[in-house]
């Protein structure tokens, strides 16, 4: 005989304030009732027409408020690409019964998170783990949601006024391309970003979020209800939720030191792939990693000197020397954030092109990106000074958000990697090397940097390699040393290279001409280096 659990969850009937399609267009809503049936979920109005009547791996859920909730239901097209574009808005009559309707739909749910449902349009297997969870350890990703659910880390973001001002600006001075449109906010954070969309005038934003802030997005969001009413608040990964139509626009701020760490890039790719109409727009739309050679020696040997505890032959009556050299190392294997004085760079910049609208999810695992430099003065090389910056590439203006030295420090800072032994150059030596990134599970990327400088004078044209050096950093364990820029004397071969990295013309919206005073890598994005050139 079986048990009352058990019968209930084989029926379960819920009464509903009302049942209508869920769309932005108005449509007729009447009382209804929720039925749990076998592995179906039904739902019908009160003229018994079934609105919904679905397998239950293939129905989503999603609250839309204290007593508003959505079912999306998985449909394929012709080439099974899976796409949710049908749905049911339902409303209870009270928080009590929502809440009810939500803890029994996640106990059905459970039952075949592991099996296999074979659906109308095919067969389809059902997982609890999803591709982020697949690629990315469950350690960080908890304390990856968990530092983004705190509103005083998302207040350090806000107060950042380089870059909350620079959306701002790209997306209110864009208004044309958001107007009507149907906008995906990737990471929405506290729902600033929705809000700027919301403002430009468009039809309704998907503001999707996965950790706690979702909760706090939607406080923020209900407080500006002019603007809230065409925002919809959506808690989970862009990877695993459905929405009920495509987007005409993604917005993110998916950029992490160095551009690429956190590993948030390859959600906002997926979430192009997913949800993106195909003529669709990206906010940003290209981002690029600058870098060039630097020489900084207060830097190196503020580093060096950290591991001189280890040489203390009598501490305590111990010898600690025998660990000097693995500390020597590990403080030289993290990355250096802080703001620099450009000045100490020795080399005009190169930068590596990430174009958002193209680049393939995988094409992420793995960043190769070969070094060349001349120097312009004679110097010791201690390593590799890079930042980042991307475009918004509106119809009516393109902005870029830059992190370089020299300009408004951002949160972001810069990033320096050094080398435990520098290198001797003197101007006109040519500098060559190779980045190579390589991602990982804790959500960061682990860099192999080397650096040599080639023979110089006579005899140069020989080739050959004069000095070479090397480092492993963890992107994931900087060096938060965030100084602000210290003057530093020159030497009498010095002189100031000013950045170049605003002065870019946008010719046309495809970017089909930029002018740019840099040089770029050999690897960046095949489609992108055919329309940069050097100024």
């Amino acid at each position: 005989m079986e048990d009352l659990g058990a019968q209930k969850r084989k029926q379960r009937e819920f009464a509903l304030a009302s049942v209508s399609e869920a769309s932005f267009t108005p449509s007729r809503a009447s009382p209804g009732v929720a039925l749990f049936a076998g592995d179906r979920l039904q739902i019908q109005n009160e003229s018994h027409h079934i609105a919904l009547n679905a397998h239950l791996p293939a129905v989503q859920l999603f609250r839309l408020g204290p007593i508003e909730s959505v079912c999306m239901v998985e449909g394929a097209d012709a080439g099974k690409q899976t796409s949710y574009s049908s749905g049911v808005a339902i409303q209870f009559r009270n928080e009590e019964e929502s809440e009810a309707f939500h803890c029994v739909f996640q106990q059905w749910k459970k039952e075949f998170d592991v099996q296999v449902g074979n659906l109308p349009n095919g067969t389809i297997e059902i997982t609890s783990k999803s591709k982020f969870d697949e690629k990315i350890e469950p350690s960080s990703a908890k304390m990856y949601f968990h530092y983004y659910g705190q509103l005083l880390h998302q207040q350090n973001m806000l107060q950042d006024y380089v870059r909350t001002g620079t959306y701002y600006a790209a997306v209110i001075e864009n208004r044309a391309d958001f107007i009507g449109r149907v906008v995906v906010d990737v990471g929405a954070g506290s729902g600033i970003l929705s809000l700027f969309a919301a403002q430009a005038g468009a039809k309704h934003v998907y503001a999707v979020e996965a950790s706690e802030m979702a909760e706090y997005a939607r406080k923020l969001i209900a407080g500006n209800p002019i603007l809230g009413q065409r925002i919809t608040v959506i808690k989970g990964k862009v990877e695993d939720v459905e929405l009920p139509e495509k987007a005409d626009i993604l917005i993110s701020e998916p950029m992490g030191t160095l551009l690429v760490n956190e590993r948030m890039l390859e959600s906002y790719v997926i979430a192009r792939d997913r949800f993106l109409t195909p003529n669709g727009k990206m906010f940003p739309t290209v981002g690029r990693i600058h870098m060039a050679p630097f020489s900084d020696e207060y830097l190196f040997v503020e580093i060096a000197n950290k591991a001189l505890f280890w040489q203390q032959q009598n501490y305590y009556g111990v010898d600690l020397t025998p660990l000097h050299g693995t500390a020597f190392q590990g403080y030289f294997s993290q990355p250096v954030v802080d703001a620099f004085d450009p000045r100490l760079l020795i080399a005009a910049p190169m930068f590596h092109v990430i174009d958002f609208t193209k680049i393939k999810e995988e094409e992420l695992y793995e960043i190769d990106i070969p070094l060349r430099f001349i120097a312009t003065v004679g110097a010791r090389l201690h390593g590799l000074a890079c930042w980042f910056d991307v475009l918004f590439n509106g119809s009516t203006a393109r902005r870029w958000l830059t992190t370089a030295p020299g300009s408004p420090t951002t949160h972001w800072y810069q990033l320096r990697g050094v080398l435990s032994q520098p290198i001797y150059v003197v101007a006109g030596q040519e500098i060559t090397g190779r980045m190579h990134l390589i991602a990982h599970t804790a959500q960061s990327y682990t860099i192999y940097l080397t650096l040599s400088a080639k023979m110089w004078g006579p005899g140069a044209e020989q080739g050959g390699i004069l000095q070479t050096s090397s480092c492993k950093l963890d992107l994931k364990e900087p060096y938060y040393r965030m100084s602000q820029p210290q003057a530093y004397a020159l030497t009498q071969d010095q002189q100031p290279q000013p950045l170049q990295t605003q002065d870019i013309h946008i010719q046309s919206q495809d970017l089909d001409e930029v002018e740019i005073t840099q040089q770029p890598s050999p690897n960046s994005c095949a489609p992108i280096d055919s329309l940069m050139q050097n100024a």
